[in-house]
């Protein structure tokens, strides 16, 4: 698959997923305290996941070019010089390689994470209907 493909099936992808749902707005922040409250859902975690792949592609897009080096290479330039700049770019070129991968680790960890929210917040869920059936009562309105 070409890149521009890959691209753009990242895009497509990332566009298609639902946007995060606003947090919900729950306890006030203490006086002095911090402005808000950090809210998690599913949807935002996998907002979030798609950014970082989405960055990790614009950046595997704008990847180094390798061609940059060959006006600094023997006999344009001093064979040091052009020692040098092969060591730099061949430098540059493994830390360029190595944040594209963080971020792509980095946004699989995150749909990881995403995925065991989910599963936790549909068992909180479960466990919370199944006390409620359990141990619940009906109380007719007249009666409160």
């Amino acid at each position: 698959m070409s890149f521009d493909a890959e691209w753009a099936q990242h895009k497509a992808l990332a566009r298609s997923a639902p946007a995060p749902a606003p947090a919900p707005a729950t306890n006030p922040a203490p006086a002095g305290g911090p402005a808000g409250t950090l809210v998690a859902t599913a949807s935002s975690i996998n907002g979030n996941a798609n950014l970082l792949i989405e960055i990790a592609a614009l950046l595997h897009e704008g990847r180094p070019d390798g061609e940059a080096s060959t006006m600094a290479r023997a006999p344009r330039a001093h064979a040091d010089v052009a020692a040098q700049t092969l060591r730099f770019a061949a430098f540059a070129d493994d830390q360029f390689k190595d944040t594209v991968a963080l971020f792509a680790g980095l946004a699989t960890r995150l749909k990881t994470a995403g995925t065991s929210f989910a599963g936790v917040d549909d068992d909180t869920a479960r466990a919370f209907l199944a006390g409620l059936l359990a141990a619940g009562q009906y109380v007719p309105p007249e009666c409160k």
